[in-house]
């Protein structure tokens, strides 16, 4: 008797087991077809919908494996998804199915809702992680080659899901497992790879188009696919359009209608009893600070005598909270004014004081930001081979793929105009004393602040054109009888520009600068560059009406480029060894491979120069890498076609790398599938993988900033409690005086990687799993079950650790290494003055960790003259943790809002003659974060936040019919036009009140339909 305990890796529980199989059979099946790679490959859409003129492609090689197989057996899970049942689901893009549930089984992902965001790759990217373990850990493959990084900015790590195309798409392999062993660097939390159509002959025109019922967001997508062929040759490819239009936060009324913190739980359970009530309303207020506001409409000065309504009293200091008893009835301190014709009396006639809760934050401009960032994505894909009778009946084949995205974004701007103590702008109000020291980026060259305007300046714009294209050439044959080589060449290049509209510091500062113009006004001391001068103080201005002569000259469109290139050589050869007496044939794998990286971003010079007003800036980031590679990989059949062993395999894979950047490493996996029965299998593997630094983590082009002062990790040193400490042994050790306190700002600079030793990641992946097929008869159907136990930990992953961190690590550490400046102390410096200076980057101190289930079920029969058929799928997450640095805990955030621990599908299909009825269901799991506080913190948020959501369900309908050369698909994504959930502000990145994740749909219902002709 088979007993589960033989199989290497944990097992699951009852309560899991149970879970999975009353889940799977009852309800929540997959959304896209999921197929367990112990299948035979096969499109469960109906035979008649398929184009006449358009033949399957033969899959001789399987998704985690470079050895070529009859069946489409794997040790390791790999789902399948036909772009049919892509389709169907109305999804109208690669990257829509990519990112959804279905793929990445409930992981956030980078979309276009991350617009306004500093992400990996810029403004507009869509990436994919599997696990949830991050972009740069997942690889993707085009027909098994690798897929170059794409995006703007700095930071591109990753492939774009833009790039790709759809129309050409034959089905997608997705593998969460570690592959590094067979595909290189990045394949730690699994590799998805996108298979195109083959030996296309004719033409097919297709359009899809996907409207959203409330507005915005509107998807077209129109595509030819074409090709034709010889006795000895083919060629075939596509080219296709898709345009997405912008939703914006005022198009969805939960992003835009009343955001609120939500804080304090009343006596009826629901939370927002503490929010702050609108005198003016007498309801809670919506879009204050806590809740997507800024301040706006505002003036701050030094801290004055007054009260709402009643103006100023002429006191003008440092707000004394000791001195609250002695005020006069009804008054108070302030330091924020909001203009008020109605007051007349006071120093600051026209103004009235304003609290943190009361102060101007909304602007009905802030409704135009965007939700849903629009694109235009033109991709072209072109393959071909030719048979050429020689070098073993080689074919020599191509690839080309290229893209152009173009998109955009619209953001929203608070602006902050500061007037110097004793400045003309300040009109009447020039006697305002200072109340903040002059900014360190010299806009106020280089005086104190007496005011600064809060304005709320409107929109601002960002844009991308990102270029690129993937050009492959290869030639592939026999050698012998019975073996096979492979070799190609391919270069890929990335070319963006990005803009985006700034205020520039040195004009700001210029137009500060100014001179009586003779007519009551002002103009600039110096007018080259057609300076124009601040505006005067005034309620107007504080109102926002800003002259437009001022805002066309300080705000420009600044403007860089990045360039990524990836080249590549690859030749592998595979086929038999020899035979094993009751097993079979062990089949071998061998190769080499070589790439080169390079990027060059180089941001607009004002970015260079640091004269980016209150925007993030940055400097060229430029390097390149290299890497030499060898791979084996055999599998060996132990046993086959015998009582108890119908089939014992065993892969061993392993992998040589040599980078120019880091040095030599290796990797390896050893797999096993084992078949006691027909209706049964087991399978498990064990392995490491890596990733090799990012070229923007090794080269990410300096920058220079300050720390406050008071993060001296010695300052009070005599004063700490713990005299045994490395850290007061090693201040006391530096001679400081014992009332030492830090005056001069800590300087800090960061660099890449490259140059503070910066090494690949490694991992460990563990998969166990087992297939279960069991044979009923025909009146029953098929039914298969799957269930696979994942586990991946990498232990020294890239972080890129800020200055406060490193001035830890450096004293927490020993005597002996703080005194030779060994560790973390080379990044420190302390000079003779005491002035500290550390340099930072991207280090090898992070751990990430996942484990978890896999389920998947899938049932067929027929009914009636048609077939039915339902597939599950269920990943259950027992484990979803992270530790930034070796000294702060480790912590387990699964089941916390953004990382269920729950997610799964249903996708129902009846097909019968020309007809195709479809039903998908995706379910995010209930998710709480209270558990997460009360753990790690010691603190119970449930009196004073909303910090859990119950289960999320989106339905899905949808029709095809077929005929002989076309085909037509109409359905709704989201029936119910299901809202996000809503949580409380503080505690997370929110848009409204809904979290920011990519789970959960900003869509709403969408009606979609999808039209095919050949010809």
């Amino acid at each position: 008797m088979v007993r589960s305990r033989q199989i290497q890796g944990p097992r699951f529980s009852k309560n899991q087991l149970t879970l999975a199989l009353a889940t799977a059979l009852m309800f929540p099946l997959a959304s896209a077809y999921a197929q367990d790679a112990a299948e035979d490959q096969q499109d469960t859409s109906a035979e008649e919908s398929k184009p006449a003129n358009t033949a399957t492609l033969d899959a001789v090689t399987v998704t985690g494996s470079r050895i070529a197989k009859s069946t489409y057996n794997s040790i390791s899970p790999v789902q399948v998804i036909t772009r049919e049942e892509s389709t169907v689901a109305g999804f109208n893009s690669t990257a829509g199915l990519l990112q959804s549930n279905a793929v990445t089984g409930g992981s956030d992902q980078i979309n276009n809702a991350y617009g306004g965001y500093v992400v990996n790759g810029g403004p507009g990217v869509n990436t994919l992680s599997l696990r949830g373990m991050g972009e740069t850990r997942t690889l993707l493959l085009l027909n098994g080659r690798r897929m170059a990084p794409s995006g703007s900015r700095g930071a591109v790590g990753s492939a774009d899901l833009n790039t790709l195309p759809n129309i050409m798409i034959d089905h997608v392999e997705v593998l969460k497992d570690g592959a590094s062993s067979i595909y290189g660097s990045d394949a730690v939390a699994g590799v998805v790879n996108i298979v195109t159509k083959t030996k296309v002959d004719g033409v097919s025109l297709e359009f899809q188009t996907n409207a959203t019922q409330n507005g915005g967001g509107m998807e077209n997508r129109w595509g030819a696919l074409f090709g034709t062929s010889g006795d000895n040759w083919r060629v075939s490819g596509s080219l296709e359009i898709y345009d997405r239009q912008e939703i914006t936060l005022g198009d969805r009324d939960w992003a835009s209608k009343c955001p609120r913190p939500l804080l304090g739980r009343g006596t009826d359970g629901r939370y927002g009893a503490d929010d702050f009530i609108d005198p003016a309303t007498g309801e809670p207020k919506c879009w204050g600070l806590d809740a997507g506001g800024v301040t706006i409409n505002t003036l701050g000065t030094a801290w004055m005598l007054g009260r709402p309504g009643a103006g100023a009293l002429g006191y003008y200091g440092t707000y004394d909270p000791g001195n609250i008893d002695l005020l006069p009835p009804g008054f108070d301190y302030f330091n924020r004014w909001r203009p008020n014709g109605a007051i007349t009396d006071g120093d600051l006639p026209g103004f009235e004081g304003v609290d943190y809760e009361s102060r101007t934050t909304y602007d009905p401009r802030m409704k135009k930001e965007s939700l849903i960032s629009p694109t235009t994505n033109v991709t072209g894909f072109l393959q071909g081979s030719m048979d050429l009778g020689v070098l073993g009946n080689a074919e020599a084949y191509f690839e080309i793929l290229a893209t152009r995205r173009e998109s955009e974004q619209t953001g929203y701007l608070q602006h902050t105009i500061d007037y110097a103590v004793g400045s003309p702008l300040l009109g009447d109000l020039s006697w305002l004393p200072a109340f903040l020291a002059a900014p360190a980026d010299g806009s106020t060259n280089r005086r104190n602040v007496a005011a600064r305007a809060f304005v709320g300046w409107g929109l601002y714009g960002s844009r991308q054109q990102v270029d690129f294209g993937r050009y492959t050439a290869g030639l592939k044959g026999d050698l012998g009888t019975s073996w096979s080589y492979d070799g190609y060449l391919s270069y890929a290049r990335s070319d963006a520009d990005y803009y985006t509209d700034n205020r520039l510091t040195n004009r700001i500062a210029k137009s500060y600068d100014v001179v009586s113009d003779g007519n009551g006004g002002f103009v600039c001391r110096d007018t080259s560059d057609g300076c124009v001068a601040a505006p005067m103080l005034s309620a107007d201005v504080i109102a926002g009406n800003i002259p437009q002569a001022y805002r066309d000259y300080i705000m420009q469109e600044t403007h860089g480029t990045t360039v990524y290139e990836e080249e590549t050589a690859h030749f592998g050869v595979s086929g038999p060894l020899f035979d094993i007496p009751f097993g079979g044939t062990v089949q071998a794998a061998f190769g080499l491979e070589y790439r080169g990286m390079e990027i060059d971003d180089s941001p607009d010079p004002n970015s260079i120069a640091n004269n980016l007003y209150n925007f993030t800036a940055s400097t060229p980031t430029r390097g390149k890498d290299s890497v030499n590679e060898a791979y084996a990989e055999f599998e060996v059949p132990l046993l086959s076609g015998l009582p108890g062993a119908q089939e014992l395999t065993i892969n061993l894979s392993g992998r040589y790398t040599d980078y120019d950047s880091y040095g030599s490493d290796n990797t390896w996996k050893i797999g096993m599938l084992w078949t006691p029965i027909d209706w049964l299998s087991f399978r498990a593997s064990r392995g490491t993988s890596f990733r090799a630094p990012a070229l923007f983590e090794q080269f990410l082009g300096a920058s220079s900033g300050f720390q406050n002062q008071s993060g001296d990790p010695c300052n009070g040193w005599a004063g700490f409690t713990d005299k045994s400490s490395n850290r007061y042994l090693n201040c006391a050790s530096l001679g400081l005086p014992n009332n030492f306190n830090q005056t001069q700002s800590i300087a800090v600079y960061t660099k890449g990687g490259a140059e503070t030793g910066l090494s690949a990641e490694t991992s460990e992946a563990v998969t166990a799993g087992l297939v279960f097929q069991p044979e009923f008869g025909d009146g029953f159907g098929d039914l298969s079950f799957a269930a696979d136990y994942f586990a991946i930990e990498v232990k020294n992953g890239v972080s890129l650790l800020t200055s406060a961190q490193i001035l830890s690590l450096c004293y927490g550490q020993s005597q002996a290494e703080f005194s030779a400046g060994a560790g973390y102390c080379a990044l420190v410096q302390r000079a003779a003055t005491n002035a500290l200076t550390v340099t930072t980057g991207y280090l090898n101190v992070a751990r990430d960790k996942v484990r978890g289930w896999d389920f998947n079920v899938r049932y067929s029969r027929d009914i009636g003259q048609g077939e039915f058929v339902a597939n599950a799928a269920v990943t259950s997450f027992l484990e979803r943790g992270g530790q930034s640095l070796p000294t702060i805990e480790y912590k387990d955030y699964a089941g916390t809002i953004g990382a269920p621990e729950l997610t799964g599908q249903l996708d129902l299909n009846y097909t019968i003659r020309n007809w195709r009825v479809h039903y998908g269901l995706d379910w995010v799991g209930s998710v709480e974060s209270y558990s997460y506080y009360e753990k790690y913190d010691g603190v119970d948020y449930r009196p004073d936040y909303l910090m859990e959501i119950d289960d999320y369900f989106l339905h899905n309908l949808s029709l095809r019919y077929s005929g002989d050369d076309w085909s037509v698909t109409g359905g709704v994504r989201n029936v119910a036009d299901k809202d996000p959930p809503v949580v409380s502000t503080g505690g997370y990145t929110t848009i409204g009140n809904a979290p920011l994740y990519s789970g959960y749909d900003y869509f709403g219902r969408t009606f979609f339909l999808s039209f095919k002709k050949d010809f």
